[in-house]
């Protein structure tokens, strides 16, 4: 019942935040304009000083596990690429392609998993190292998929895609992180302040505007896609992967952090991305709010099953 309140006190002001975005829509508190600006800002500013704030907290060197970070590499890469093929061979529309495979793998494990992982324990421990070998191609993905598939199917060049790639703020915010996290090298007190009050308007705009945004009655025509996408995203790639790290031998921290990796809900970036490239926003937006609704039952449902287990 305890890991059950805090998931649930994780996940349900993300979910009334959204719902708050779209009454300040109706109530024409915000328009069109707010949301495009703030789309902007979030990946530009916030998302960049999120992900470094989350990696430079830790002394990433001291807890540094190659075997780990690799592990967390070569899992999320399988998945991408596995999900990427399956979609292009059995999804008829082209038009979802794009959304439906960032949303299937992509986790808030920037956002969410830190503060899930610090509830549960007194340090993070490897977890931070989890966003390492995952994140990065999280959105080096992302890129390249969305920009394939996004603006119609107007496929650009190698070039364009590789220079989208190099130029994502959040893989910038990751490369830059890296030199403070791994010499464990500190700001003066008020710019790591600034820092975080910079990382954490990230969320809140990003859920204003995805609230905003959302259209029910189209999402409701994309009910089939938002279901499969949901099922995958918090119950299968647990279910696939999950088994393989117990027996490698991972547990409590570490074992959270691939919990997260694999079966937290699908980030607000992926909204933010979608909009940004051409893709299918409402489908994006309906798995968002689905695995974030969900998430509180199915992430108490795998931490029950990993206590029952003794490996947390």
């Amino acid at each position: 019942m305890e890991n059950f309140l805090y998931s649930l006190n994780a996940t349900l002001p993300i979910f009334l935040i959204m719902v708050l975005g779209k009454v300040l829509f109706r109530l024409k508190v915000i328009n069109e304009e707010f949301t495009k600006s703030a789309d902007k800002y979030v990946f530009y500013v916030a998302l960049p000083a999120l992900v470094f704030k989350d990696l430079t907290e830790n002394n990433i060197r001291e807890s540094f596990d190659l075997k780990y970070v690799l592990y967390c590499f070569f899992v999320t890469l399988f998945v991408i690429l596995i999900l990427w093929f399956l979609t292009e061979k059995f999804m008829k529309n082209e038009a979802e392609k794009g959304a439906f495979i960032q949303a299937s793998y992509r986790s808030s494990a920037a956002i969410l998993g830190l503060a899930f992982i610090d509830n549960m324990y007194d340090s993070a421990g490897m977890a931070p190292l989890m966003i390492i070998g995952a994140v990065p191609l999280f959105n080096i993905f992302a890129v390249i998929i969305l920009t394939i598939k996004g603006d119609n199917g107007e496929h650009p060049d190698v070039k364009h895609t590789i220079l989208n790639i190099f130029k994502n703020p959040i893989l910038l915010g990751i490369l830059f992180a890296l030199p403070f996290a791994f010499l464990d090298i500190h700001f003066p007190t008020f710019i790591n302040k600034g820092i975080s009050y910079l990382a954490s308007t990230a969320s809140p705009l990003a859920l204003l505007s995805i609230g905003a945004g959302f259209e029910g009655k189209k999402a409701i025509r994309k009910i089939r896609p938002t279901l499969l996408a949901s099922f995958i995203k918090l119950i299968l790639l647990c279910a696939l992967f999950l088994p393989p790290a117990i027996y490698m031998g991972y547990r409590r921290q570490e074992l959270i952090g691939i919990l997260i990796m694999l079966g937290s809900p699908a980030t607000v970036s992926c909204y933010i991305m979608a909009k940004s490239t051409g893709n299918d926003v409402v489908l994006t937006s309906s798995v968002i709010v689905l695995t974030t609704l969900l998430s509180s039952v199915t992430l108490t449902a795998w931490i029950f099953v990993l206590k029952s287990m003794g490996v947390l």
